[in-house]
């Protein structure tokens, strides 16, 4: 083989492996391509589950503060239609009012016709006076310190919201996250903004006002706990002191504390019961013998919420208010504020409202009133229990 020949084979050489070294590199940018292919169909599947979430999220706090507001807004339509109940009455006790004295002067203008004697309109003079003087329109009114406090809390969730918004300037600002939140993973933080919200909730709700049940009052076939937490039905007619203060025909059992101000909330536990009454009362209620005014609510001395036969119903001075109620209750809550004169009943696990009295004024103080009703074959034999006492021994 000549030299040219020699310098010809060594070129085609070289060339062919530059060649096949050019189809490698080829290849090797093609597998790339595929994998980056392949990585952006891999983050665009992430964004999308992450995209989900964080949607899944917001509608979450959404949902969360939809249903307070609407439960925030049923409470304060419960409590407006309470006030109009209580200004209707008075309404119409002032129109009957208004028709007795027509009927004085038909009868005053009769007798200025027939003799010279001045009828007596005394007894309606006296009439018109007590009834103007115990139907002051400003005895009626909402519970503005509660409603206050709802606004307040309202603006505390805004703040809290808007401070921690936007959340994507949280991300670089992690050691601020952390002082604020500890060590929490920030795709959790939608969550933890309610659990904040929730804790705002609990912070500004009316505390409970503890209370034990007097044994003296109970009935003698009602059993109260050591603690003064709860009562129970016996078969067994318990050897007692006939006392004044004990009830002798209904079930019931009082608290031995009572108020004659501020605002209070109990807890009462009824897991378990087919019928159970339970409210606020005057301490004059009777007590004696088998008067309707001895049951709660029957007559104007107490406020209740009783179930019974599978229904709830509301009651005060013998009128029934029927609750379109079907779900079996375990808390149900009692609110009274005192300076509002209101008595609101509450599903307590979710500080549902069910029915509220505004009553306007209250005349006396105020004691928890249970009655457990009877065992019912032992379908009803669970007792009622206060979520918070203090001791019997306690002198408030």
């Amino acid at each position: 083989m000549s030299c040219a020949e020699c310098v010809q084979f060594s070129l085609q050489e070289t060339l062919q492996k530059q060649r096949e070294c050019l189809k490698r590199q080829k290849e090797a940018v093609k597998y790339r391509l595929k994998k980056l292919a392949a990585r952006q169909s891999e983050i665009t599947k992430k964004s999308s589950v992450i995209r989900e979430s964080i949607v899944q999220k917001y509608q979450e706090i959404k949902a969360v503060l939809d249903e307070d507001l609407r439960r925030t807004l049923s409470h304060l339509e419960m409590e407006e239609q309470a006030a109009f109940s209580a200004l209707d009455g008075l309404m119409e006790k002032n129109c009957s009012l208004i028709q007795e004295i027509e009927q004085d002067l038909a009868r005053f203008t009769v007798s200025m016709d027939e003799t010279d004697i001045e009828p007596d309109t005394m007894d309606i003079g006296t009439l018109v006076m007590d009834t103007l003087n115990n139907m002051d329109p400003s005895s009626v009114s909402l519970d503005e310190v509660k409603f206050n406090q709802i606004l307040s809390l309202t603006e505390n969730t805004l703040l809290l919201i808007s401070s921690q918004t936007p959340i994507i300037k949280k991300l670089t600002q992690s050691c601020q996250f952390s002082q604020y939140f500890g060590s929490v993973p920030h795709h959790n933080f939608p969550s933890l903004l309610v659990a904040s919200c929730a804790k705002i909730v609990k912070y500004v709700s009316p505390d409970s006002s503890e209370v034990c049940l007097d044994p003296r009052t109970a009935h003698p076939k009602l059993v109260i706990s050591p603690q003064g937490d709860s009562a129970t039905y016996t078969d067994t007619w318990q050897q007692l002191p006939d006392l004044p203060q004990r009830f002798d025909t209904t079930l019931n059992v009082m608290s031995s504390q009572g108020f004659s101000c501020g605002r209070h909330y109990w807890e009462i536990d009824v897991t378990g019961k087919t019928y159970w009454e339970l409210g606020v009362t005057y301490p004059n209620i009777p007590r004696k013998g088998p008067t309707e005014d001895c049951w709660l609510g029957r007559g104007g001395e107490s406020w209740c919420v009783e179930l019974f036969d599978g229904e709830y119903t509301a009651w005060h001075g013998g009128v029934p208010h029927k609750l379109l109620l079907t779900k079996r209750f375990c808390r149900i809550g009692v609110l009274c504020s005192y300076p509002a004169g209101s008595v609101t009943f509450l599903e307590a696990d979710n500080m549902t409202p069910l029915f509220s009295f505004c009553v306007g004024t209250f005349s006396d103080r105020l004691h928890l009133v249970l009655c457990p009703g009877h065992d019912h074959c032992g379908t009803n034999a669970e007792p009622l229990v206060i979520c918070n006492v203090l001791s019997p021994s306690c002198d408030l």
